[in-house]
């Protein structure tokens, strides 16, 4: 198992390696920075981002809300999804909701919200009602498909209620809802950052890329867009973490 992992890694390392060198060779044959920076370039331009104030206050800006967004669908995405299982009206009364809100192109829904709310707030309504359809669908699935049979088994032997939550729901919900979280985890840092280079609230990593798209600096831009792709990466491997931790609690491991 171990000699697996190792290979995988390497195999890892290597796609990742060979990209770079790719792009390191479109960048020396284009030789235009403007058209495309080479990573030496962009990993310049980051370094010097690093020891200025306003880069991680920009990443605390943005992540903040995001995360908000995030943590927000999934607390009633999970609610919500579980009372639409019990009760059929509720759902009835939900779906037009997410089926509107899986349709509507992300700029459309920006370009809307934007409207009604301050663009310093753009980025969490955003994230939320992107990530929301996701986690409820999941949710909601996942519970439908439960196993009938051992159901009316429990109900048959009084098994008590939390109980019932620990052995056959968590078991069951499991897959679903790490699913949700990697899914909607995605979405809410692509159509948050996009929010807020629609919306340009000040102190925004979306407003620092829309103005170094402004300057034609693209090295910038790279840099940028590197920070946004670490970020989102090492936030959703942080929250996997939680979620296995709590699910394995849970299941009394």
């Amino acid at each position: 198992m171990n000699s697996i992992t190792y290979k995988s890694k390497i195999i890892k390392v290597g796609a990742i390696l060979f990209w770079i060198v790719l792009w390191q060779l479109l960048a020396m044959y284009l030789h235009s920075d403007i058209l495309l920076a080479s990573p030496i370039k962009t990993a310049q331009c980051l370094k010097e981002l690093i020891f200025l104030p306003d880069y991680w206050q920009s990443i605390g800006f943005s992540f903040a809300r995001i995360g908000s967004g995030f943590l927000l669908a999934l607390t009633l995405g999970v609610i919500l999804g579980a009372l639409s299982y019990i009760f059929l009206w509720l759902r009835v009364m939900l779906a037009p909701f997410v089926s509107v809100m899986k349709a509507i192109p992300v700029a459309s829904f920006i370009i809307l919200i934007l409207i009604w709310v301050p663009s310093k707030n753009l980025s969490v309504v955003i994230s939320f009602l992107i990530a929301f359809p996701v986690v409820f669908t999941n949710t909601l699935m996942g519970l439908t498909e439960m196993d009938e049979k051992m159901l009316e088994m429990m109900k048959v032997f009084h098994v008590p209620f939390g109980k019932r939550i620990r052995y056959v729901y968590v078991p069951q919900m499991i897959p679903y809802f790490k699913n949700a979280c990697s899914l909607a985890l995605g979405l809410c840092w692509k159509s948050g950052i996009a929010a807020e280079i629609i919306g340009l609230p000040v102190g925004s990593m979306g407003e620092r890329l829309y103005q170094a798209k402004i300057y034609l600096s693209t090295p910038e831009m790279f840099a940028w867009t590197i920070t946004i792709i670490v970020i989102s990466t090492a936030f959703e491997k942080v929250i996997m973490i939680l979620v296995n931790e709590v699910m394995s609690r849970l299941e009394g491991r």
